[in-house]
């Protein structure tokens, strides 16, 4: 039985792989139509394509752009093509924005090797904007426009990373700790309209964007060592926890960092090694 209002819309930034793919599928079956934001070469577009038909099996409408969400022109031509979707429909609303956006620079800030390459600052401004300053220009030109309304919700996918530090993560730390602080500002802002503003913070899963991580393979072992149930988190453990924050029953669930990792992050490593 799908659950959705009339007319009530995702906006998925990052719709076509991991938390992203899962949380429109997820949407999907409760009702919920699709706008998706992915930035996908030839390589990737089937997988793109899949999702969006998955969707639409669902019987719901979807609609994708293969864009770059931090660029500004882009951001615009996408609400743009949304206000005129939304056209003649007055209780037509973008009711959640999922900000899943997995792009930065892994490289360390110093190296005493000089053959070892080390962060510089486009990459580190980069890292920033799109992992996190992205978050609040989406969510700013959503409001302005009058998309989003009494109900919306804001959801921002943070992770670990923001309180603990990893080689050559700096800069994806920084921004998941920014993004984190981001979403608690727009919860004040946001509150009086109605509207809410929270981070997801997944346990370790197994992503293209985990992939990308130099020793990701030790990131896992530690995180199944650790994690109570002995198994990484999965994308579709957090769509589920998304789908469930679009109920009205959530509405008091406003600027914090909700786990959705099994206990995974509550679990201190070297205790366990020791008592284990």
């Amino acid at each position: 039985m799908k659950t959705a209002p009339a007319n009530a819309y995702a906006l998925i930034l990052g719709v076509s792989s991991g938390f992203g793919r899962a949380c429109a599928l997820s949407l999907a079956k409760e009702g919920y139509h699709i706008f998706g934001v992915h930035f996908d070469r030839a390589a990737g577009m089937k997988q793109a394509e899949d999702t969006k038909a998955a969707i639409e099996q669902e019987g719901v409408y979807a609609e994708f752009f293969n864009v770059n969400a931090a660029d500004a022109d882009r951001r615009a031509g996408v609400l743009q093509a949304i206000k005129t979707h939304f056209e003649g429909r007055e209780d037509a609303t973008v009711r959640m924005l999922v900000h899943s956006l997995a792009f930065g620079t892994l490289l360390p800030f110093v190296s005493k090797n000089d053959g070892q390459r080390v962060i510089a600052q486009r990459q580190i401004e980069m890292t920033m904007d799109v992992m996190a300053n992205s978050l609040v220009y989406w969510t700013q030109d959503l409001f302005q426009a009058g998309l989003l309304k009494h109900g919306g919700r804001v959801l921002g996918m943070t992770s670990a990373g923001a309180h603990r530090v990893l080689p050559m993560y700096g800069a994806v730390s920084a921004a998941k700790a920014a993004l984190e602080s981001y979403i608690r500002q727009l919860a004040l802002e946001l509150g009086p309209f109605g509207i809410t503003a929270n981070s997801i913070r997944a346990g370790v899963t197994v992503t293209p964007a985990l992939a990308k991580i130099p020793g990701n393979e030790q990131i896992r072992s530690n995180a199944l060592m650790r994690n109570p149930a002995h198994r990484l988190t999965e994308p579709e453990d957090v769509a589920r926890v998304v789908t469930m924050l679009m109920r009205d029953e959530s509405q008091w669930i406003n600027g914090t960092v909700i786990g959705v990792d099994g206990g995974e992050d509550a679990v201190d490593l070297t205790w366990w090694e020791v008592d284990s």
